[in-house]
């Protein structure tokens, strides 16, 4: 599982250095100067200032197509294209089942979350915030540590597998990909906030999605190495004969039944409920969406999800194995090395055999996209963390909203400079973006239970919030380095800690185990009757000084969140309360679907695939990609349409001399008001509303 350094020999540097310093760099610094010009556009021609409020919840105006476009970017990490496909390679066309149900139902399931933090605490900037209004600072200082975790071991694996891409295709230096992938986006993440995220997260999705559609086609259907469904599906049964798949049915890549790949299921599905319930970005993807948006924002997203890894995978994946073998492949006549496999450079030698240095080129830009666009969310989540719930609170309490945007800036450059040299730690300590993907279920897992029933039970104590994440991380780590002692002679390793069994105990144990401490410390200590009033109380910032320092007027701040009337507010509490019960429903349908109807049929009857049910197979996960790319490609322009005209004609009006809208005839954006992109009502309802209000 050791990542150790880039592969040489013909497969080190296919396309050269200058290739990858100029995506790296030239990319990167192009996403900044265009976010650099969308900031003045949306400042000059839809009255929208970088206020701390916009920074950190863009306003609490976003809609349902540009969250699920933001969900679906900064879900797509490295690894879900290059962990996927590794598991492809190993476990066949279980594993990007697998990988893709495995870390779907936590986007869905988070939905009923979100909502229930939008209800309780309508105000929050971060999730933190409520579990001290709730707790107080012992369990606050409990949660910012796990929060923390999980941004660090996450940003950690975006940095560690982008780079070895890097440097495997390029020739790049691993340490120096670790700190050039990261530059562009701290600079347009500083300049643009969480705004910045939604709109680069959405290039960035769009970008990908077209490079995947084009790697399946090219090997399903129009390429001249495979081709076509049948090409692939006699390549893998060709190889299943002479190099059977240990664990799996009838030792075939073209089985559900795959011990290893079930195994590495329950692994994802654990460690990933750890990187989006303990992930302070997605619960500010959460507040930055407007109410009755949220819902069906990560609903979307994460069904379009889905088809990222599984198509990818089964594609890509695929593809390596039936090409490994050829003279195309960039490590023939020797089969990839293990190292490699952990490594995540599946993805990048199989493009490069079907489709050459233009293949290798594709793969640089996904990975790139992938990275930066994952990273730009862990920025925003670390430097709200450190800005809201450390300086704010207990450095700086009366801090204005100009020195808080400040310190989100300077969080903002820190923490990308301190995980570039941890992320070059690692390498040269041989910890893979593998590696840490099996582990952080183990860290950060044990405080998923408590952290959502922080938000949906009122029963939970002060003691079981607090101390059930802290025993079951100490549980977790016992277990996972017990299991490893015991099952290699008492040799813990980067190696034998890395294997699979040890992984399950550890991360099995890191879910679960608050299971039983936090009813055991209930039982002690009494069920609490929580009020939820206290969450509610938490207070906005006054932005008042950075809008007169910008000469505007803070009232007309497009994106401006203030405090509701309370007949508005019992309308938006009852939208969301329906909202609710809504996605409680639908979150759980879709993951009982996701994880036993589709699978476990396919698993427990251990059938093989035939050719026309591979081909099906391949067929249904193309259009589900098609269909992915209409909801979070083409939904957002529709959704934002008024918007995109009102900016573009303020330009044309620029550019033709006759001058920007005159002051006021913005639309203005206020919560609480029921205008097209306040959320409090239905999307119907606000595209007649914002029809009405556009200027005669």
């Amino acid at each position: 599982m050791a990542g150790g350094p880039a592969p040489t020999g013909p497969s080190a540097s296919p396309l050269g250095q200058a290739w990858g310093y100029g995506i790296v760099l030239g990319i990167g610094f192009l996403f900044a100067l265009g976010m650099v010009f969308t900031t003045w556009v949306l400042r000059r021609y839809n009255n929208e200032l970088q206020t701390s409020e916009m920074f950190s919840t863009a306003g609490r105006t976003v809609k349902s197509g540009l969250v699920a476009s933001a969900v679906v970017s900064s879900w797509t990490w490295a690894a879900t294209l290059l962990q996927s496909s590794s598991v492809a390679f190993r476990y066949g066309v279980s594993g990007p089942l697998w990988y893709a149900a495995g870390a779907t139902v936590q986007i869905l399931l988070f939905a009923t979350v979100a909502i229930e933090l939008k209800r309780r605490a309508p105000n929050a900037h971060t999730f933190l915030e409520a579990v001290r209004a709730r707790y107080g600072t012992a369990t606050h200082f409990v949660y910012i540590t796990f929060g923390l975790f999980t941004n660090i071991l996450v940003t950690a694996m975006l940095l560690t597998g982008g780079s070895a891409v890097v440097s495997s295709l390029t020739g790049v230096p691993t340490a120096a990909a670790c700190f050039l992938l990261p530059l562009g986006v701290v600079i347009y993440t500083m300049f643009g906030g969480i705004k910045a995220t939604f709109l680069t997260d959405y290039v960035h999705t769009v970008i990908l999605l077209v490079i995947i559609l084009t790697f399946a086609f090219t090997t399903y259907a129009t390429g001249d190495r495979l081709g076509s469904p049948r090409a692939v599906y006699d390549a893998l049964q060709d190889l299943s004969s002479h190099t059977p798949v240990v664990g799996n049915a009838g030792g075939s890549y073209l089985t559900m039944r795959s011990k290893e790949g079930a195994i590495f299921f329950v692994i994802n599905i654990i460690g990933n409920f750890g990187t989006v319930f303990m992930d302070n970005g997605y619960y500010n993807k959460a507040i930055a969406a407007s109410p009755v948006h949220a819902l069906p924002g990560y609903i979307i997203g994460g069904l379009s999800w889905f088809a990222i890894p599984w198509l990818c995978a089964t594609t890509m994946g695929l593809a390596a194995l039936a090409l490994q073998g050829t003279q195309y492949f960039p490590t023939y006549p020797d089969p990839m090395a293990d190292a490699d496999i952990s490594a995540g450079l599946v993805l990048p030698y199989a493009a490069t055999a079907i489709l050459g240095s233009g293949g290798a080129v594709a793969t640089l830009l996904i990975v790139f996209m992938a990275v930066t666009s994952a990273f730009s969310a862990q920025l925003i989540a670390v430097s709200s963390i450190l800005t809201y719930d450390i300086y704010n609170t207990y450095i700086n309490p009366k801090a204005s909203g100009k020195r808080l945007v400040y310190t989100s800036h300077t969080c903002v450059a820190g923490f990308g400079l301190v995980m570039a040299a941890f992320s070059t730690g690692l390498h040269y300590a041989g910890i893979s973006m593998g590696y840490l993907y099996l582990l952080m279920g183990v860290i950060i897992s044990s405080a998923v239970l408590p952290a959502t029933l922080t938000l949906m039970w009122k029963g939970q104590n002060f003691w079981a919030a607090t101390l059930s994440p802290v025993l079951g991380l100490c549980c977790s780590i016992i277990a996972w380095l017990v299991t490893t002692a015991k099952l290699n002679n008492g040799v813990i390793n980067v190696e034998t800690s890395g294997a699979n069994n040890p992984m399950l105990a550890g991360n099995v144990v890191a879910l679960l185990s608050p299971a039983i401490f936090i009813p055991l410390l209930t039982l002690i200590f009494g069920v609490a009757d929580y009020d939820w009033v206290s969450m509610k109380n938490i207070r906005l910032v006054d932005d008042s000084e950075v809008a007169a320092a910008a000469h505007l007027d803070p009232e007309a701040l497009v994106g401006r969140h203030t405090e509701l009337s309370p007949e508005a507010e019992a309308a938006e509490q009852a939208k969301l309360f329906r909202a609710s019960k809504i996605a409680k429903i639908t979150t759980a349908s879709m993951t009982l679907i996701l994880l036993v109807l589709w699978p476990m049929p396919l698993y427990g009857t251990g059938y093989i695939f035939s050719p026309n049910f591979f081909a099906g197979w391949v067929v249904v996960g193309i259009i589900w990609l098609m269909c992915s790319t209409l909801a979070v490609g083409v939904y957002p322009l529709w959704e934002g349409r008024m918007s995109l005209k009102r900016n573009f004609g303020g330009m044309w009006r620029d550019v033709t001399g006759k001058g920007p809208k005159r002051h006021g005839e913005h639309i203005e954006v206020v919560e609480g008001r029921k205008t097209a992109e306040s959320g409090t009502h239905t999307p119907k309802e606000a595209a007649a509303d914002e029809k009405a209000m556009e200027v005669k």
